[in-house]
């Protein structure tokens, strides 16, 4: 038996990551990447940037993609937990336009795989989190692209609970960010990939 579980999601490409967790008295210990045992779970990906990110509850991220340089990302938290969110906008794909979100914690230790054309993002739901992630490809700030978190025809069910959309925290630019209609108009990501 390998050491990563892949659970598919009802969109291609997607899947939930669950990691091998050896814990004793002492604490745990757990591989979070392996190329080869990747492979073995039909995860192909060649990883060249790691990122990290802190935030507190309340703070939405997203959603992001490049329009140019699209990156396949790998994703978990290390402390907290937040709901992150992947939406295909993968043109002629039969699930363009979905989403399919997933609660990630420092206690599930799932990780969640984005491959390359869908927007990305995430909200979190404790005090704070702290969140990191692999990509397939460099960051390129001239291709960053957005869709915005509340359009309503992507209908993303974010778990608010206690929170009220008004107190959420976000970027003066993901507050800004098209909706996947005024994306389609402009032809911004025709060629992602």
């Amino acid at each position: 038996m390998g050491k990563f579980k892949r659970i598919d999601t009802s969109i291609e490409g997607v899947c939930v990551v669950e990691p091998t967790v050896f814990g004793d008295n002492r604490g745990y210990f757990m591989e979070t990447y392996s190329e080869e045992e990747f492979a073995e779970i039909g995860l192909n990906y060649k990883f060249v940037q790691d990122n990290q990110s802190k935030s507190k509850k309340g703070v939405l991220r997203g959603l992001h993609f490049q329009k140019e340089n699209s990156q396949a990302k790998l994703v978990r938290v290390i402390k907290g937990e937040v709901f992150d969110v992947a939406v295909d906008l993968r043109p002629g794909s039969k699930t363009y336009g979905k989403w399919e979100g997933v609660r990630l914690s420092e206690e599930n230790k799932k990780m969640f795989m984005i491959p390359r054309g869908f927007a990305h993002g995430f909200l979190v739901l404790s005090d704070e989190a702290e969140f990191t992630y692999k990509c397939d490809d460099i960051y390129n700030p001239k291709a960053e692209g957005g869709l915005a978190w509340n359009d309503p025809d992507v209908a993303i069910e974010w778990p608010f609970g206690d929170m009220k959309q008004e107190d959420l925290l976000t970027s003066e630019k993901d507050a800004k960010w098209p909706s996947l209609e005024e994306l389609r108009k402009t032809d911004l990501f025709k060629d992602l990939k």
